[in-house]
């Protein structure tokens, strides 16, 4: 089993979808193995957007500044999922990072519209609703720094029994 970190953003929980949000990864049979809301400091999301993320690097100061401002608008639903190919699997759910070319169906494409350019524009970060892990080593560091051990859990779900090896 693989787990991802996703973090449902200021904005999902200000419009009030977040619960949405979360069913549609339970549909398809992640499990909630750990979450918790937050209002982290500016250090946090230092350290969770560039230091791990690269996002200076990436997308240059000024996309890293107005994404610190628009996450710090409000609090943030922090949620480990765990399931088969977990990363992937989330990725393909939440869209691309661009709401206006999110395709429709996902997350992103059936919950936001603002384009890069429309944000930029306002100088504002983009209202995407969430974040999901790139990848696996994004996604190990992520979890470490957002969640302790012991605020995740083991359980069974009952929908385990179609996605385990058989037991003979």
């Amino acid at each position: 089993m693989e787990r991802t970190l996703i973090l449902l953003k200021p904005d999902a929980l200000q419009r009030g979808i977040s619960g949405e949000i979360i069913t549609r990864f339970e549909r398809v049979g992640l499990k909630i193995v750990a979450t918790k809301m937050q209002a982290p400091d500016y250090d946090h999301y230092f350290k969770h957007y560039e230091t791990i993320g690269q996002m200076i690097s990436r997308r240059g100061q000024q996309a890293f500044d107005v994404t610190l401002e628009l996450m710090q608008a409000g609090p943030v639903l922090a949620i480990v999922l765990e399931g088969v190919e977990a990363i992937s699997q989330v990725r393909k759910m939440v869209g691309t990072t661009e709401p206006k070319s999110a395709a429709p169906g996902t997350i992103r494409g059936d919950y936001a519209h603002v384009s890069f350019a429309h944000a930029d524009k306002q100088q504002q970060g983009i209202a995407n609703l969430i974040h999901a892990s790139g990848d696996a080593k994004d996604a190990a560091q992520e979890i470490k720094h957002w969640f302790l051990p012991a605020e995740i859990f083991s359980y069974e779900a009952a929908h385990e029994k179609f996605t385990q090896p058989v037991k003979k």
